[in-house]
């Protein structure tokens, strides 16, 4: 009972998911008043310091005052992926080894069996995807003959994870083992023929293919991703992520963006251009795609900035400058002086400060180094993550000669001159080939009544997909249907949807905290509405505000990317909808007494 309340990460558990965890789908008649006991000796065991409530459908546990390892483990976990993925290789390890040491043994020691089946594969799924990242930073920092050993032991344990393999065929042959790096790749090869029936994927057949061209590996652990070149050494610098494999679902975006570029390049357009829609649509895949497709337009390279942290703050704008600098090959203390890196910003813990004149005098030489650096260049810029108009003009007024392709949640109208790209949900067919492209359009086609269901839980949104089909390919024994019969329960299927560090919930936590404390409140209330379309008088019954208020905290909804316009009714009032996925999120979240009667534009 306490790993279930601890699961939940301060979310209700309903009686029937209790009901499940302990009994699986035959508990017995006095379940109820079982439930009630365990409680009770919960209260009692964990003192004042814990509250368990009652919060119908179910149980709250709350515990402001605690650690939970798993909690901290995904905290440093975001964190150390998120340096990763910045080249911050001695940061990210230091975070990820921290993060892994918070695993003492296997997870959910002596719970039940119903409770290890349901959440044990997506907790073991997501320390050795911690522990990938971790490898890939040591590899990173030269660390492959001390990785030697712990990689063939893990290898060993875990014979068909390729890219385990691939970061052991990159240590050892960087350790000058070629052969056994080849042999290792023959091993992998057939075990995965044998058991699976696959060929290598790309991680292990691209780390193949680059050891006998005798490059080393393609990049720590077998990653794809290009190592920025200084453009002073006649190398065009690229940092752009991987492209997805298998792109599909987009034609008519990837099409229009990909004119706009063009356009962009050619000078014959505004070199701003804006990928709008909430969290999940994919509007961080379609730029990286594009991107990548749109290598020929900028032949001085292209360069791929967060402006979010993993826990969705918007980065200082003057740190992402530093980095896009980097990437272009700036050595910035020759530029700025050996104590830049203590005056680049606010004043941090351990951090010297630096006065404001020094602190503001940094950072007009930074944006007139960036200027300089891509004046007159066929440069793009994607900038990822945008939250805030008033966080990107810095940014903007130190790249005037690039394309700046700009992701964001909302539309940006202080980006003058933008052209905007407002990403929707997929429509059914191209949900079916995203699906398709991960659990193998066969495998679908066989049970349609089951892969209907679940194309209608993921309400068009890809990063569902993308969990869902991952799932199925994780479980390639499963059928359809059962994993449709999971995602059923409207209580249960956000946490359905997480797997492998991908969380549809986590996801739209960014666009929950950005809202001011009464648009929360909104929000939760408003969820009982349901995901059908309704108007602004309905909504003002159930908040217990005029119609003219209610509808001005409706749009702030809408500005949040929390809620959708979708038309007019018959007497011309616009017409609102939840997402069904953000209906259910919102649904999950504490319903304060009442809202504040004062507008957002008040508040």
């Amino acid at each position: 009972m306490l790993a279930a309340l601890l699961l939940a990460r301060g979310r209700v558990v309903s009686d029937s998911r209790l009901n499940f965890l302990l009994w699986g789908w035959k508990p017995p008649a006095t379940s109820g008043a079982q439930i009630y006991t365990y409680m009770s000796r919960l209260r009692k065991l964990l003192g004042d310091e814990v509250r368990i409530e009652r919060r119908p459908p179910g149980y709250l546990f709350q515990a402001p005052h605690s650690a939970v390892d798993l909690l901290e483990f995904e905290r440093l976990d975001r964190l150390g992926r998120a340096a990763l993925a910045r080249e911050h290789h001695q940061e990210a390890g230091r975070l990820l080894a921290e993060a892994l040491g918070h695993w003492r043994g296997g997870a959910l020691a002596n719970v039940t069996e119903h409770l290890a089946d349901a959440e044990l594969p997506q907790l073991e799924e997501a320390r050795m995807h911690a522990l990938e990242s971790r490898i890939e930073a040591d590899l990173a920092l030269g660390r492959h003959e001390q990785l030697t050993a712990e990689l063939t032991g893990m290898v060993a344990q875990y014979p068909l994870r390729e890219k385990l393999r691939a970061q052991l065929m990159t240590a050892l042959y960087r350790s000058g083992r070629q052969s056994d790096a080849l042999q290792s790749y023959y091993e992998g090869r057939s075990l995965l023929a044998e058991q699976l029936g696959i060929d290598p994927g790309e991680a292990l057949g691209s780390t193949y293919a680059a050891i006998l061209e005798g490059t080393r590996g393609p990049g720590p652990g077998g990653a794809t991703r290009p190592v920025p070149q200084p453009a002073a050494a006649g190398r065009t610098p690229s940092t752009l992520p991987p492209d997805v494999d298998g792109f599909v679902g987009r034609d008519g975006d990837v099409r229009a963006l990909r004119t706009q570029l063009a356009e962009s390049a050619a000078g014959r357009a505004p070199g701003r251009l804006l990928v709008t829609g909430m969290a999940g649509v994919g509007k961080t895949a379609l730029a990286v795609h594009v991107a990548h497709l749109a290598a020929d337009d900028f032949g001085d390279g292209r360069l791929f900035a967060e402006l979010s942290e993993a826990d969705g703050r918007p980065r200082r704008p003057r740190d992402v400058l530093a980095d896009l600098l980097r990437d272009l090959g700036e050595h910035l203390g020759e530029h700025l002086g050996e104590h830049l890196g203590e005056r680049l910003g606010e004043t941090g813990a351990g951090r010297p400060a630096a006065g404001p004149g020094a602190d503001r005098a940094t950072y007009e030489d930074l944006v007139r180094l960036c200027r300089a650096r891509t004046r007159g260049r066929r440069l793009l810029v994607v900038l990822d993550g945008a939250a805030k108009g008033r966080l990107l003009d810095p940014l903007l007024a130190a790249l005037p000669d690039a394309v700046v392709l700009i992701t964001g949640r909302t539309r940006l109208t202080q980006v003058t001159g933008a052209r905007t790209l407002a990403l929707a949900p997929l429509a059914d067919a191209a949900a079916l080939d995203l699906l398709a492209a991960a659990a193998g359009r066969a495998r679908l086609l066989a049970e349609p009544d089951a892969t209907d269901d679940l194309i209608g839980y993921c309400g068009g949104l890809p990063l569902a997909l993308r969990i869902v089909g991952s799932r199925l390919t994780a479980r390639p024994f499963w059928p359809v249907a059962r994993l449709a019969q999971r995602l059923a329960a409207p209580e249960l299927r956000l946490r359905e949807l997480s797997f492998d560090g991908m969380d549809v919930a986590t996801a739209l936590q960014p666009s929950l905290h950005a809202l001011p404390a009464a648009a929360r409140t909104v929000l939760a209330r408003l969820a009982g509405i349901g995901a059908e379309p309704f108007h602004a008088h309905r909504a003002s019954g159930r908040l217990g505000l005029d119609e003219a208020a209610a509808e001005q905290w409706l749009e702030e909804l809408v500005d949040g990317a929390l809620l959708d316009l979708c038309g007019v009714d018959l007497r011309g009032r616009p017409l609102y909808r939840f997402h069904g996925l953000v209906q259910l999120f919102a649904a999950a979240q504490p319903v304060p007494p009442r809202v504040s009667s004062s507008s957002p534009a008040a508040g």
